[in-house]
């Protein structure tokens, strides 16, 4: 088993790193945005804010190949845009318009992209766990060496089909890698509160399972952490878990009134662990950017998030017959 946070932070030129604070703002101005049309009435149902944990999945997508897969919960919007999923679909799809990537018929939770290799967003807890072992077999099968990113929850890691999987994916050495993104509070029970294990990944020594603990608020060490899981499954050695810690700054859904902590406690991680605001840092200081041009980046995301709530507002509902559609496939794909 790996020791915690052992894992050495990449050398990143300051083009990348413009990348990722570009990635991560995208995401925040992106999860603001749905805040405000659901609160206007614009997003039905459930919506999950991605707001705090944007360094997850931006330096695990930084870590990734053409090929690779991704799948994951409910709390996904940060998860498609990071893949390169169009920020006009994602956002028509919440409100749901016929343009959004399921037609408008799957919103927040179930919206998918082969394109992209996304493959949801899945409401049931843990449910996407053994999807994301299935997706690892089916490349296993066909032979290459791709990878698939099954995130799940610090709740979810209490799952019992998250063992049953970690037992088969160990067993046939699948390209899988386990991503807990531990954001400490589940849907409102602290993981002090709902497990005894001192952490998540050490759980899959029973299957020999390695992994290790890496600091989620910092998009370099999720990267640097990503490189090495993937560089073990592309070697045929079987699955890796990484527990991400991360911090969400909003409540579990937009209904959560996130009582179960204080509001100095969430203010005092954006004051001091904010991940974006750690990225502007190395790159002020690093003098890889200016003010100016961090305020530009901000206002060419604020353009194309306000040109995605536009596009979703216009786009017509989809028609009754959709209805009928996307129900059945027509033929059985040859193909991951």
């Amino acid at each position: 088993m790996a020791a915690r946070r052992t894992t050495k932070k990449p050398n990143i030129s300051a083009e990348e790193l413009l990348g990722y604070y570009r990635d991560m703002l995208l995401i925040r101005r992106f999860e603001e945005k749905a805040g405000q049309l659901y609160g206007m009435g614009l997003i039905g149902g459930f919506c999950h804010l991605y707001i705090g944990q944007e360094a997850v999945v931006v330096g695990l997508e930084a870590a990734a190949k053409e090929g690779d897969k991704r799948v994951t919960s409910y709390r996904d919007h940060g998860h498609m845009l990071a893949c390169g999923m169009d920020p006009n679909g994602v956002m028509a799809e919440l409100t749901g318009r016929e343009g959004g990537y399921s037609k408008g018929k799957g919103g927040s939770m179930h919206m998918f992209s082969k394109e992209k290799h996304f493959y949801g967003g899945h409401g049931i807890v843990g449910a996407q766990v053994p999807i994301g072992a299935g997706l690892a077999f089916a490349d296993k099968y066909l032979g290459n060496d791709n990878v698939t990113f099954a995130y799940f929850g610090d709740g979810a890691a209490n799952q019992g089909q998250v063992y049953e999987t970690y037992n088969m994916a160990m067993l046939w050495d699948l390209p899988v890698v386990f991503v807990i993104e531990n954001n400490k509070y589940a849907m409102g029970t602290s993981v002090q509160r709902a497990t005894k294990s001192p952490s998540l990944w050490e759980r899959g020594a029973a299957y020999g399972i390695p992994g290790e603990e890496v600091d989620g608020m910092d998009v370099l060490a999720v990267k640097a952490a990503g490189e090495k899981a993937v560089a073990h499954c592309r070697a045929g050695k079987g699955p890796y878990i990484l527990e991400v810690m991360t911090y969400r700054y909003r409540g579990h859904s937009m209904s959560d009134p996130a009582k179960y902590r204080t509001r100095d406690e969430v203010q005092k991680m954006r004051d001091e662990r904010d991940a974006i605001e750690h990225v502007r840092d190395l790159l002020l200081q690093g003098k890889h950017a200016t003010e100016d041009d961090l305020k530009a980046i901000d206002k060419d995301i604020k353009a194309v998030v306000n040109d995605a709530a536009e596009f979703s507002k216009e786009s017509p509902e989809p028609a009754l017959e959709e209805l009928w559609t996307d129900i059945y496939a027509d033929t059985v794909p040859q193909t991951a």
